[in-house]
This record gives structure tokens, sequence and C-alpha cells, in this order.
């Protein structure tokens, strides 16, 4: 109970202290740019045209509604972080212990146990807090238009029950799921394979060289499945807002078409964001054309 407590509270502050970074990120995910692009230079001295990154960004948010609002859609996402921990928590608990089992012969067994394991929590904590997901979203992206349709918790609730029925919170569902699993699976594995063919069972510093390989390969996945992520967002939150056809004015009805529609790196990085190559800046519509 205490791992539980102490697990949503270092949860719940990290959440607050990341709100204004994923605030921005989410904006521009759904190609909203609201500053100009500005002539740069990159990490080779080379003059780019840039856009905005994270610091500016905030502050443009912050010179409009102040820097609460850069706290946007924080309720929700909080109740979705305190959920997700509780349920994926429960679901561990109730799989039994992922240790060392008698019957597990090979190590690459006993990953494939583990990570199958981790893989069933995470899915149920991604499935119950889906619907927060898609209120945070939709709280932050109205930003864009000036509305006010999903602001409180309860009413956002309402709103999309009324509008869309069940299904209207797990909009984008498929795509998060697919995403988290395939990260999963990848971190996991190739962790597996650098501490198993790369690194030398004799070395003293050993424990912590597999720590570093587990994250390096963690950022590795996360990167490779990053599309899903962005996708998941796009269908949380297209044709549900007013300014939504302005900025992503085709809309797909399948996951997989809008995989295939787009820059599906946009938003991956937060600094040194260049204008990708054909595309013009809109100053009317606020985004690259």
């Amino acid at each position: 109970m205490a791992d539980a407590a102490s697990q949503v509270l270092l949860g719940s502050g990290l959440t607050i202290l990341s709100q204004p970074l994923m605030y921005v990120k989410v904006l521009i995910q759904v190609g909203y740019e609201p500053l100009p692009p500005t002539i740069g230079r990159n990490i080779f001295g080379r003059q780019v045209c840039q856009l905005p990154g994270l610091f500016s960004y905030a502050q443009h948010i912050a010179s409009i509604d102040g820097r609460r609002g850069l706290f946007t859609g924080l309720t929700p996402r909080l109740c979705s972080g305190v959920l997700g921990t509780v349920v994926h928590g429960k679901v561990l608990q109730e799989l039994g212990p992922g240790n060392v089992q008698k019957e597990v012969s090979s190590s690459f067994d006993r990953v494939i146990k583990e990570t199958t394991r981790e893989m069933i929590a995470r899915s149920a904590a991604t499935l119950i807090t889906h619907p927060f997901h898609v209120i945070t979203l939709r709280s932050m992206v109205q930003f864009i238009g000036r509305e006010s349709k999903y602001c409180g918790l309860c009413d956002s609730i309402v709103t999309i029950y009324r509008e869309e029925g069940i299904l209207g919170f797990f909009a984008g569902l498929v795509p998060r799921l697919l995403g988290d699993i395939l990260s999963l699976w990848l971190c996991n594995s190739l962790a597996y394979l650098v501490n198993t063919y790369a690194l030398d069972s004799g070395v003293s510093t050993m424990n912590e060289m597999k720590s570093y390989s587990q994250a390096v390969t963690g950022f590795f996945a996360s990167m490779l499945t990053y599309p899903f992520v962005l996708v998941s967002n796009l269908m949380a939150v297209n044709n549900f807002l007013l300014v939504m056809p302005l900025l992503i004015p085709i809309y797909y009805t399948s996951w997989i078409d809008w995989l295939w529609h787009g820059n599906m790196s946009r938003g991956n990085s937060l600094f040194f964001r260049k204008v990708p190559f054909g595309k013009t800046y809109c100053c009317d519509l606020k985004m690259l054309i």
C-alpha cells in the first residue's frame, strides 16, 4: 500500500511538472503554429528556417492565458495518471509475481513471460484511463479556436456522451494500445539482445550497464512507435472542435489511413524545429501548408 501511494504521489508530481511541455507538444502535433518561423542556425552552423521551440511556444500561451493557462487539462490528466497507476498495480498483483519461476529454463523465456505480464497490465490501465486522455487532449486543443466546449471534467464527460456516446471516450484507442505494446516488446527484446550478446558478463559494472542499455533501447523503441502516438492524438481531437477542419482538412475514418497521412514525426522534437521541406508558413491560418 505504501509503495502504491508513493508511486501515485511521484507520478502526480511529475505530471504537474511536465504539463506545460505536454501542452505545447499536443498543439504542435495538431499542426498549430502561432508564431512565424525565424532564420537561425542548426548544430552544424548551417542557416535554416526554424520554428519556435518549447520556451517561445509556452511564452506565447502564457501571454494569452497567463501562466495558469499552461496547466490546461491538468485535472483529467492527473485522474488518468492516478487511476492508471492503481489499475496497473492491481492487474500485476492479480497475475502473480513475475520474477523467477522454476519451470522457466531460459532467460529469453523469462523475458517473454515478464513482458507479456507487463503488457496485460499496461493495456488494462490504458483502456481504463483513455476517456480521461481524450478529455485532456480536447481541453488543450480548444485553445486554438478559443472554444470553451471542454472546460470542466464533469461537463466534458456529459458533452462527449451526449454528442458521441460511449465510443467517443475511446477515440484513438487502437493506435495508442498498439503503440504501447510495440514499444514495450521492442524495448525489452532489444535490451535482452544487448545485455546478452553485447555486454561482457565479467564487467564489474554489469548492472549499471544493463540499466543504461534499458534506457537507450526504451528511447529507441519510443522513437520508432511515435507515429502511433501522433495518430492516436489526432484521432482523439479531429472533427470534434470547430478549428480542426482547418488544421487537418482531410478526415480519415481508419487509423491506418491516418498513419500514412502527413508528417508522422510532427511534435517529436520541441527544440531545433525546422520548417519541413516544401512547406510554407501561412500567417492567416497559423500553420504550415
